[in-house]
C-alpha cells in the first residue's frame, strides 16, 4: 500500500511511508577489540517521543558467523568509545548513574565500562564538561577530551565554578578571540583540554588534566592519538593568526609530565588525522596545503618521527585526498579512504615507497576502518548511493568484499535502479553523475537535479538527510551530479571552479542536466533543481540565471555572499578563496529581480555555518518583489526554529520530506497544492 507524503497511513515500503523511513536503523562508528574477536557498531533509532535519534551499541561477529546482538539499552543512548587491553568495552552516555548523584543540571556524557565477561556497565569517569574522544593504549593508558572553564585547575574546581555560574544566573560568554561559534553550538566559556589516566584494577579512571588551560588549541574538530606504548599523545593543535584566522599544527604531549613539543608547524600547511605507528616510532598524518585565492590546496599522507624530525611526504604524487588512516599491525602499510570518480574506495599505501593500491573495486564508500590484529582483514562500514551503511570485511591481500551479519536486519531494497550519466563541460572537461531512476520504465518521468554541498564533496555514499530514493519511489528521476569543485577527480577539477562558483560549477550542472533529459526515460518538460548549503547556493544561482526549471528548493543556502562570509562561523577560511570582487561577482542576491521560478526556502535557526540571515534576506527579496495585489506568492519558507545546518529530529525530517514533495508535486506535476497534514 502506498500513500502520499502527507498521509498518516503506513506502508510496507519505507520509501513511501515517512514514518517507516525515519525508523530505519542508522549505523555509525565501528570498534574492533584488541584480540580481533568483537566488532561494535552504533545503531541509531528514534526515541519514544520521535524528537531525537538515540544510539544503542551492537556487537557484530568479525568472522561473519554469529548474528549481531544488542549490548546496551537506555533512553539517552550510548556512543562507542574504545576497548581496554582486557577486552572491556568503554562507551559514553548521559544515562543516569545508578550509583551516583546526577543532580548537576543537564546531564553530560560520562564514561562507562562494560566488562568483557558480562555484567552491568558502571561509570568509571564523570566530568562536568562531558567526555569525548576516548582512546586507550595497548598498555592501558586512557586519554580523553573534556571542556573546562578557564579558571578551573581541575575537574573538581570546574564543577564548583559551573555551579557558581548557574547559581548567579550567568549565561554570558566573554570572547577575546575568533571564532565564537561552530556549526550548531556556541564556543565557550568552557575550553577543550586533554586528560589522562591509567586503568586501575577496579576499573576507576582518576582522570588528570594533561594540558591545562590552552584556550582555542583544542576547541573544535581536533584529533588526537595515543601511542601504543602509552607514553605520548599526538594531537592537532590550533594556534591564532593575525586577521582573525587560525591554523592547525601538530604537537606531541608527554603523558607523564604534560610537557608539549611541536612536531609540525608550517604557515602554508595544516595537519589532521594523526595516527601513531604500532611501534610508537612514527606518526602518519594528513597534510593539507592551505588554500589561497588562486589555489584550492591539496592533501597528502606524510610520515614523521615521533621523537621529532623532518616530515616526509608519502603520497604527494597521488592526485587524491586521503582520510581515515589506519596502520597495518606490522607497520608496513597504511589503509586510507579517498573519493574517486563518484566512489570512495579503500586504498593500501606502502609505508616505505608510498605506492598506492586500490583494495575495493565496487561502487562503495568505506568509512570507520579497523584492521584485524593478524593483518588479514580490513573491517569498515560500507555504503553506496543505493545502499545504507553496513559492516563488511575486506581481505588486505585483495579479494571480494564480504558483508557481515549486521544489526539492521534485512537489507534495504531501494525502489529503483542506479545508472551513470556523462557529459562534456564547456571547457572540455569530462563530467559524470549518478542517475537514480524508478524501476518502472512505462513513461518518461520528471527529473530532479540534486546538488551536493561542500562545495568540496561528491555524491558517492548513502545519505539519510537527502535521500533520493524517497523521490524515486514517487516516480521522479534524481540526478546526482559532481560539478567543478567536486572531490575525487583530481586537483585541476577542483581548481576550475575555485573562486568562481557561478561559472564552471553552474555550466557543469546544466551540461549534465542536458545529458539526463536527452534520455527517452526522462521528461525534459518537467524538471526541478534543489540543493543544500553550497548546493543551496547553486540552487539560488540557478534561480537567477535560468527559468528552465519548474521549481527550486534551496536549503541552508548562501544568498548574499558579502553578508554570509562575515557572519559564518569560520570566516577566515572563506576569505582565503574570495576577494571582495569575487564575492560581488558570485553573489546570487544580485539577480533577485530575474527570479521567476517558484522557490521553497528551508533553513534552521541554529545554523551557524550558514546563518539564518541568509534565508531571511532571501525570503524578503522574494516576497518584496511579489506582483500580486493581494500579496500572494508562489514561494514558500519552511522554517525550523530548533534545527541547525541539518534537519536531525525524526519528526522534523518527516516534515522536510513531506513539504519538499508537496511543493515539487504542485509545480512539477501540476497537482493541487496541499499543505502537508503533519504541519497542522
Amino acid at each position: 500500500m502506498s500513500v502520499d507524503a502527507g498521509s498518516n497511513k503506513r506502508s510496507a515500503d519505507p520509501f513511501l511511508d515517512l514514518d517507516a523511513y525515519v525508523r530505519l536503523p542508522r549505523l555509525g562508528g565501528l570498534l574492533l577489540s584488541p584480540d580481533g574477536t568483537r566488532l561494535v557498531v552504533g545503531v541509531a533509532t528514534p526515541d519514544r517521543e520521535n524528537s531525537r535519534y538515540a544510539t544503542a551499541l551492537w556487537e557484530v561477529d568479525p568472522a561473519g558467523e554469529r548474528p549481531a546482538r544488542r549490548l546496551t539499552r537506555s533512553v539517552k543512548g550510548e556512543s562507542s568509545a574504545a576497548f581496554t587491553p582486557a577486552g572491556d568495552l568503554l562507551f559514553t552516555s548521559a544515562r543516569p548513574d545508578p550509583d551516583g548523584d546526577d543532580g548537576e543540571g543537564e546531564p553530560k556524557a560520562a564514561l562507562w565500562l562494560q566488562p568483557a565477561g558480562g555484567g552491568d556497565a558502571r561509570v568509571v569517569a564523570k566530568l562536568p564538561g562531558g567526555v569525548q574522544g576516548v582512546l586507550v593504549s595497548a598498555g592501558g593508558t586512557v586519554v580523553a577530551g573534556s571542556g573546562l572553564l578557564p579558571s578551573s585547575a581541575d575537574p573538581d574546581a570546574d564543577r564548583e565554578a559551573r555551579k557558581r555560574r548557574k547559581d548567579d544566573g550567568i549565561s554570558a560568554i566573554l570572547h577575546e578571540e575568533y571564532p565564537i561559534r561552530f556549526w550548531d553550538h556556541d564556543l565557550g566559556p568552557a575550553r577543550g583540554r586533554l586528560l589522562a589516566a591509567d586503568l586501575t584494577a577496579d576499573g576507576a579512571l582518576p582522570l588528570r588534566d594533561l594540558t591545562g588551560h590552552v584556550g582555542r588549541a583544542l576547541e573544535h574538530e581536533n584529533e588526537w592519538d595515543v601511542a601504543p606504548d602509552g607514553r605520548t599523545v599526538v594531537a592537532t593543535w590550533m594556534v591564532a593568526e593575525r586577521g582573525g584566522s587560525e591554523r592547525g599544527t601538530l604537537v606531541a604531549i608527554d603523558v607523564a609530565t604534560g610537557a608539549r613539543r611541536v612536531l609540525a608547524d608550517d604557515p602554508e600547511q595544516e595537519y589532521s588525522n594523526p595516527v601513531v605507528s604500532p611501534d610508537s616510532a612514527r606518526v602518519a598524518v594528513v597534510v593539507r596545503r592551505r588554500s589561497s585565492v588562486d589555489d584550492p590546496g591539496t592533501a597528502w599522507l606524510a610520515l614523521l618521527p615521533l621523537a621529532g624530525g623532518e616530515l616526509a611526504p608519502l603520497t604527494a604524487a597521488w592526485d587524491r585526498w586521503p582520510r581515515g588512516t589506519r596502520w597495518t599491525p606490522d607497520g608496513s602499510a597504511l589503509v586510507v579512504g579517498a573519493d574517486d570518480e563518484g566512489r570512495a574506495p579503500l586504498w593500501r599505501v606502502d609505508a616505505a615507497t608510498g605506492a598506492v593500491t586500490r583494495l575495493t573495486e565496487d561502487d562503495g564508500a568505506y568509512t570507520d576502518v579497523r584492521i584485524s590484529p593478524d593483518g588479514r582483514w580490513v573491517y569498515a562500514l560500507r555504503s553506496a548511493v543505493d545502499s545504507p551503511p553496513g559492516p563488511v570485511r575486506v581481505p588486505l591481500s585483495g579479494g571480494p568484499v564480504e558483508d557481515l551479519p549486521g544489526p539492521a536486519g534485512a537489507a534495504v531494497r531501494v525502489p529503483g535502479r542506479l545508472e551513470e550519466v556523462t557529459a562534456t563541460a564547456v571547457d572540455g572537461s569530462p563530467l559524470r553523475a549518478w542517475l537514480a531512476l524508478p524501476a518502472d520504465d512505462a513513461a518518461p518521468v520528471p527529473l530532479l537535479l540534486w546538488i551536493h554541498g561542500g562545495p568540496l564533496g561528491s555524491w558517492n555514499a548513502w545519505t539519510w538527510r537527502w535521500n533520493p530514493w524517497i523521490a524515486v519511489a514517487r516516480g521522479y528521476a534524481v540526478l546526482l551530479p559532481d560539478p567543478g569543485l567536486s572531490t575525487g577527480y583530481g586537483y585541476e577539477f577542483v581548481k576550475r571552479g575555485w573562486g568562481s562558483w557561478g561559472d564552471e560549477p553552474y555550466t557543469d550542472l546544466l551540461a549534465l542536466t542536458d545529458a539526463a533529459v536527452a534520455r527517452p526515460d526522462v521528461d525534459e518538460t518537467r524538471t526541478a533543481a534543489m540543493g543544500g548549503s553550497f548546493g543551496g547556493y547553486m540552487a539560488n544561482w540557478i534561480a537567477g540565471h535560468t527559468d528552465r526549471f519548474d521549481a527550486i528548493v534551496t536549503h541552508a543556502s548562501l544568498w548574499a555572499l558579502d553578508q554570509m562570509m562575515t557572519t559564518t562561523d569560520a570566516a577566515y577560511y572563506w576569505s582565503r578563496e574570495f576577494t571582495m570582487d569575487r564575492l560581488d561577482a558570485n553573489s546570487p542576491h544580485h539577480t533577485a529581480d530575474a527570479i521567476t521560478t517558484p522557490m521553497l526556502v528551508i533553513h534552521g535557526d541554529k545554523d551557524y555555518r550558514v546563518p539564518i540571515g541568509e534565508a531571511l534576506r532571501l525570503w524578503w527579496d522574494l516576497l518584496s518583489r511579489s506582483k500580486d495585489e493581494d500579496g500572494t506568492t508562489p514561494h514558500k519558507f519552511l522554517y525550523f526554529p530548533d534545527e541547525n545546518h541539518w534537519i536531525l529530529k525524526p519528526g522534523n525530517a518527516k516534515a522536510w520530506y513531506a513539504t519538499v514533495l508537496a511543493f515539487l508535486d504542485h509545480h512539477v506535476r501540476g497537482k493541487e497544492w496541499r499543505r502537508p497534514d503533519l504541519l497542522g
